[in-house]
């Protein structure tokens, strides 16, 4: 790992997933890991700038490989064609995530807004919604058992939209900062 020259930590439904990059600038060698899995390996190019297509999941993802200027690189990460920050910022207007620890275990809760899928720590959960007076309720159950619910109500303010909670043992759960 000498020529480890970038680590990214991307945030998906199923998941926060770690991207090494190691780039030889002599030998022109790189070496992906995803996770801790070496997903792609070359040894010896000539060429010391491109790019690098691979997968972090379902996801398409590339390291673009730049000069800036003399011997120094810049290494960017895509992840299905957006940068990082646009992926960031994406994903925190379409997901909603939580995180909480229950018996020692801890649980990294997802909703998918647009789809309205629920993750829970990289798998998707049966969902059953319910309407009730003041919105609606996606009830689940985490691997433990224990049976939860997403709350969805009405702002009422058309910039704020729809606010969603997570409701364990009749305790709201605070919505984590990815």
């Amino acid at each position: 790992m000498a020529d480890l020259v970038a680590v990214w930590e991307v945030a998906l439904s199923d998941g926060i997933h770690k991207v090494e990059f190691e780039h030889g600038t002599t030998s022109g060698m790189r070496v992906i890991r995803v996770d801790n899995k070496e997903i792609l390996r070359r040894n010896w190019m000539f060429k010391l700038v491109g790019r690098e297509h691979f997968k972090i999941g379902p996801c398409k993802a590339c390291i673009n490989i730049d000069t800036s200027g003399g011997f120094a690189y810049e290494y960017t990460l895509e992840v299905n064609g957006k940068s990082l920050k646009e992926l960031r910022e994406q994903r925190s207007k379409m997901a909603r995530v939580w995180l909480t620890v229950i018996d020692g275990h801890q649980f990294r809760i997802v909703l998918e807004k647009d789809s309205m899928d629920v993750w829970c720590n990289g798998q998707v959960l049966e969902t059953a919604g319910e309407f009730v007076e003041d919105g609606t309720e996606t009830h689940f159950t985490l691997p433990n058992g224990l049976a939860c619910y997403i709350k969805a109500v009405s702002s009422g303010k058309k910039k704020e939209g729809i606010i969603h909670s997570l409701i364990i043992n009749d305790n709201e759960i605070p919505e984590a900062v990815e």
